[in-house]
């Protein structure tokens, strides 16, 4: 990453409820046709190391301000990213709701220029990761690459879809004709370029049971429409099945690692997580009773414990 591809980039702070000190910059991921303008946001603040933040779909900075605040009190420094296709990042689409990529490799060349801007910030080491939904399968790809992080947490990784019973074999067909059949900018299966934050009442949502950080997430896109992002498009499902495929049929690396999972989770597939961790040699399945997909999320005794346990992982692996 050049030096000149790294300019100021906004930040919406009044959403964000993130510490002080924010830096937030506009960097180029990738070359030729991968091309992306990306967003990157860090705050220098804990020198006991510095925890790469890697969100989920549909996900901006703005949301994890509050989880960078609980690492910066924890004396971490954090990095965190808006992905290709989501937040203020560039977008593939020619309609901007849809999340699109060809490639989950294309968010490898994110997390390159991520760990670009985490040096060329002399941003305390050793570096560590916390990975949500999907930046957890972004994440494990990082891993197996041998991502130089000395410990990891996971919350709820995408490393498999969750779908209805009678969607899978469906999805499995419309993804496999995609590109023959000119499918791939098509919204996926059930879903629509609506935000779900918009479009469900906190009643019988699948993100949080804690209606105090519903009301904070949904405040975000509502006040901030750009943050927005709908669906996905069946070219990401085609992409996104194919790369859990790919690392399911892949051993575990030997980084340590903490998994957190909701036992009410609806989002990811639950049984190749499970799956994964139990072969894990130096990982623990840690289970939230009732929680929901976002751990992060969640209410504050669930947030600490995560907090509490991630970063004890890491200070045990420095």
């Amino acid at each position: 990453m050049k030096q000149d591809s790294v300019q100021p980039a906004p930040f919406h702070a009044g959403v964000a409820d993130a510490p002080p000190g924010a830096v937030v910059v506009w960097a180029q991921a990738g070359a030729g046709a991968r091309t992306a303008r990306i967003r990157l946001a860090s705050w220098k603040a804990g020198d006991k190391g510095t925890v790469l933040l890697l969100p989920g779909r549909t996900e901006c900075i703005e949301k994890y301000g509050r989880a960078a605040g609980d690492l910066v009190a924890r004396g971490f420094s954090v990095l965190t990213i808006d992905w290709r296709g989501q937040g203020l990042a560039d977008r593939a689409m020619p309609d901007r709701m849809m999340g699109h990529v060809d490639d989950f490799a294309e968010f490898q060349d994110d997390l390159d220029a991520m760990l670009e801007e985490a040096r060329r910030l002399d941003l305390p080491q050793p570096f560590y990761m916390v990975a949500h939904s999907m930046g957890g399968c972004i994440g494990l790809r990082g891993l197996m690459r041998g991502l130089p992080v000395k410990a990891a947490a996971f919350s709820a990784p995408m490393w498999g879809i969750a779908m209805a019973a009678w969607l899978r074999p469906v999805a499995s067909v419309v993804a496999a004709l995609a590109g023959p059949l000119g499918l791939v900018s098509r919204y996926a299966p059930s879903t629509s370029g609506e935000t779900y934050l918009l479009q469900v009442p906190f009643q019988g949502n699948v993100l949080t049971t804690d209606r105090e950080m519903w009301d904070y997430m949904r405040r975000q896109v509502a006040e901030v429409p750009d943050l927005a992002l709908g669906g996905p498009s069946i070219g990401w499902l085609k992409a996104a099945l194919r790369e859990c495929a790919s690392l399911a049929a892949m051993p575990a690396p030997k980084v340590p690692v903490i998994c957190a999972l909701g036992t009410a989770e609806k989002v990811v597939d639950v049984p190749p997580v499970h799956l994964r961790m139990a072969s894990w040699a130096n990982g623990q399945l840690d289970l939230y009773p009732g929680a929901e997909h976002e751990i992060m999320m969640e209410g504050p005794a669930a947030r600490k414990r995560f907090f509490d346990r991630a970063t004890a992982l890491f200070e045990a692996n420095r």
